[in-house]
């Protein structure tokens, strides 16, 4: 056969192959299998992702509330490490008479805790106590202007939860799961509102005191929503946020006309499979080149008057909380939706002085007192205080015993970690003003009325958005799910 009788006949050869039954039994066994999960994750996905945009086609515009909303933003202020409310909030005189004294069995039988071992010793409070306001609130001296703030706020005096982990316990606060993969509820409210401020991240998170939370970032994550959700992490210290300036040697005209062309691509792909997380790429790459000019002048708190950073404590350039929370002012006054702060070492133990009740969390208490106390009396002076709603809290309380690890005593006192009461408050956006809910017994240790769940707490912020927990939900593997799981109920009795 000469060469070019060989040309034609693998020319033919390769031609029947994408004609006949054997090429498509034979090599396209795959294929089939490939469309077939294709669509049991179709299925498995959500089914409603066509409701996430509107007739533009972008993911964050603004979106109505299922009613009349009390709050337009969040402000979510999170103590990692939990904070003792028997230092803080919930003043038990019944024990400091037990201070020194060994535990009763009766606390102990049946219990877990994260470290205590064999029989502790009893705790007294490590602050002194007096009342304040016309609510004649009970707050510590270690937070002498916050006291100030008594009559604006509801406390949650009997929150509990059923984690006892650092970890699982920062998920389920900030999620609804102590399992891994659920939205945060930042993300949960962006994708229900969306954004207000077209060149700013909805959801924008503020990290302080060294490290993240133990839960790592997922407490700020999408889970399975599209990521155009999940929280963006902003620092105040150089460059707000990573990768935001353009490489060296591209003009901001290239970048965009670069991004257009990129998203010319995206679109289409969208317009052929209809997959969300392409509306997300879209969505992030347009607002990566608007925040290249928004972010870095909403994150400079340097033109800020002197009397706000006397007010606050801020010291411009640094990584602080009290940064933080004037920054957060400032994004919710831009239009951000929810703002997520941490701030890191409220684990008091008493391993060492920084972890130390009677130490470490003065000195901790001592770096948020003042910056808290400003945040709202900031949002109040502007007019912002009754649309945006303050939250603040740590993701479970300490134990009224003294913590003594592997049964030895500690160098310094400590508590350790306990899930069946804590103190939480909340601030603005319709919440009672001066009001204090729930009760524990007599030395703090359970939660006897008025009990709150975290569900219940993450009911309330989305009642307060405008939304009917139990409806704003999202179609994935097979049924809809909510912030809230099965459970939740709206706490009414802080609602004005």
């Amino acid at each position: 056969m000469t060469k070019h009788a060989r040309l034609i006949k693998e020319a033919n050869d390769t031609t029947l192959r994408y004609i006949t039954r054997r090429h498509f039994l034979m090599d396209c066994v795959a294929g089939l299998g490939a469309a077939a999960f294709g669509s049991f994750l179709a299925s498995c996905g959500s089914s409603n992702s066509k409701t996430l945009v509107d007739a533009s086609g972008n993911p964050m515009a603004p979106k109505a509330p299922l009613f009349p909303a009390r709050a337009k933003s969040v402000i979510y202020l999170h103590m990692a490490g939990a904070p003792s409310q028997l230092e803080l909030f919930d003043y038990k005189p019944a024990l400091q008479k037990l201070h020194n004294q060994l535990c009763p069995q009766s606390l102990l039988e049946g219990k877990k805790f994260a470290f205590i071992r064999g029989v502790p010793k009893m705790l007294g409070p490590q602050a002194v106590f007096n009342q304040h306001g016309e609510s004649r609130a009970w707050i510590s001296d270690h937070l002498p202007h916050f006291t100030s703030m008594a009559d604006e706020v509801s406390f949650l005096k009997a929150v509990q939860t059923d984690q006892f982990n650092h970890g699982p316990a920062q998920l389920l606060m900030h999620t609804g799961s102590a399992r891994l993969g659920r939205p945060s509820i930042g993300s949960w409210v962006t994708y229900g509102l969306g954004s207000e401020n077209s060149n700013l991240p909805g959801f924008v998170v503020l990290t302080s005191g060294g490290k993240t939370p133990d839960a790592g970032k997922s407490v700020w994550g999408s889970g399975f929503l599209p990521s155009v959700y999940q929280g963006v992490q902003c620092r105040t210290k150089g460059e707000p946020v990573l990768f935001l300036t353009d490489p060296e040697g591209m003009s901001r005209d290239l970048r965009k006309e670069s991004i257009n062309a990129i998203n010319e691509i995206n679109k289409q792909e969208y317009a052929t499979f209809g997959d969300p997380e392409t509306l997300a790429r879209i969505s992030q790459y347009e607002l990566a080149y608007k925040m290249q000019i928004s972010v870095p002048e909403v994150m400079n708190i340097n033109k800020e008057p002197d009397y706000i950073h006397e007010m606050y404590g801020t010291e411009p350039g640094k990584e602080s909380f009290a940064n933080n929370c004037l920054l957060a002012r400032k994004l919710v006054e831009k239009g951000v939706r929810f703002v997520q702060l941490y701030d890191w070492g409220w684990d008091t133990h008493g391993t060492d002085e920084g972890g130390s009740i009677d130490y470490g969390l003065r000195n901790k208490c001592r770096e948020i007192d003042r910056p808290i106390t400003a945040l709202l009396q900031d949002l109040k002076q502007r007019g912002l205080l009754d649309e945006t709603l303050v939250v603040w809290g740590g993701e479970f309380g300490r134990t009224p015993m003294q913590e003594n690890r592997d049964g030895k005593d500690m160098p310094f006192l400590g508590r350790d970690h306990h899930v069946e009461a804590f103190t939480m408050w909340m601030a603005g956006a319709g919440i009672k003003r001066g009001c204090s809910y729930g009760e524990t017994d007599e030395i703090g240790y359970s939660a006897v009325k008025g009990k709150v769940a975290i569900n219940d707490i993450h009911a309330t912020i989305l009642q307060q958005l405008g939304f009917d927990h139990e409806k704003l939900t999202y179609q994935f593997q097979g049924r809809p799910f909510r912030l809230t799981d099965t459970g939740g109920k709206v706490i009414t009795p802080i609602l004005s």
